[in-house]
């Protein structure tokens, strides 16, 4: 025999009314049944739970433990058909997101922020990457959303905009051109650029190259960096100069300065971009969240 829910309610309703009628009546259950399950609990746990006189029922010890252990398996049970709701509802999960250097100078940060405040049992891992890195963990299901540099064209994935960032010069401190409001791209012709390596800013990259061509040039690559902040570090040892993103704005390092280009109207997107098929109620949450979104001028 093994015991069952049906037990351990039957055991409590009588722990607690410590009469068998009244018990029965509370569990609309004939008596003598009643009787029979708490006999063939007791007789699993080869201990008396409970004392019977004609005249009153009493719990020994071993019923005071093990009703107190009673209650606790019920209060779990209660929390998993909780929890389990919850899930079902996507209101409970944990959600992988992959981002760049451009999204957690931008809209990444507040965008999690109010999704976290909505939805504070939906936990969330970040893990770095490129833009093409993050479109191979998609399609090996290592992460469940990336942001991304757009435009993209890939046929399987959804998006949303979350992010448009406008060109600025970035410049040393003892650059000449440092002084002004405002910088003509094309006078930016004849200088070292530092860029990030074209393995991973290849998407950037390319459009930055369009916005040079366009002015007439295509940018000497002096120096290459990982990550934004190697960037801006070269530009502050005035290695070069650097055409970036103005959320860079949000990074906080010494000796640099950035200026708008004079008429470039060109925006960069960030994309939040997921797998069509297959979405989850958890990822479904984040969906929604990120459609209402609406990107800052």
């Amino acid at each position: 025999m093994r015991i069952d829910l049906r037990h351990l309610r039957a055991f409590e309703a009588v722990a607690e009314e410590l009469h068998f009628r009244r018990a029965a009546e509370r569990l609309n259950l004939a008596q003598p049944a009643l009787s029979r399950t708490i006999q063939q609990l007791e007789e699993f746990i080869g201990e008396a739970l409970l004392l019977r006189t004609n005249r009153r029922v009493e719990l020994t010890e071993a019923g005071r433990v093990f009703l107190a252990e009673s209650k606790a398996i019920f209060a779990r049970l209660d929390s998993a058909v909780q929890q389990a709701r919850k899930a079902a509802a996507g209101h409970i999960g944990q959600l992988r997101i992959g981002y760049t250097d451009f999204a957690v100078s931008g809209q990444l940060p507040p965008i999690l922020d109010g999704f976290h405040r909505r939805y504070p049992d939906i936990r969330t891992e970040l893990i770095y990457g490129s833009t093409r890195q993050q479109l191979e963990k998609l399609k090996e299901g290592a992460i469940e959303f990336g942001f991304v540099t757009g435009p993209l064209l890939e046929p399987d994935l959804d998006r949303a905009v979350v992010q448009r960032d406008r060109f600025v010069a970035v410049l040393s401190l003892r650059h000449p051109l440092a002084g002004q409001a405002e910088v003509e791209l094309a006078d930016l012709a004849r200088e070292p650029f530092v860029l990030g390596i074209m393995r991973r800013w290849s998407h950037y990259r390319r459009q930055l190259d369009a916005l040079c061509i366009a002015a007439g040039f295509l940018p000497n690559v002096a120096q290459e960096a990982y990550n934004s902040e190697g960037v801006f570090g070269f530009v502050a040892a005035n290695i070069g100069v650097t055409v970036h993103l103005e959320s860079a704005g949000s990074f906080s390092r010494k000796g640099v300065v950035l200026r708008p280009l004079k008429g470039v109207t060109a925006r960069v997107c960030t994309e939040a971009v997921w797998v069509r098929a297959g979405v989850t109620p958890v990822q479904q949450k984040f969906i929604d969240f990120l459609q209402a979104w609406s990107p800052p001028d």
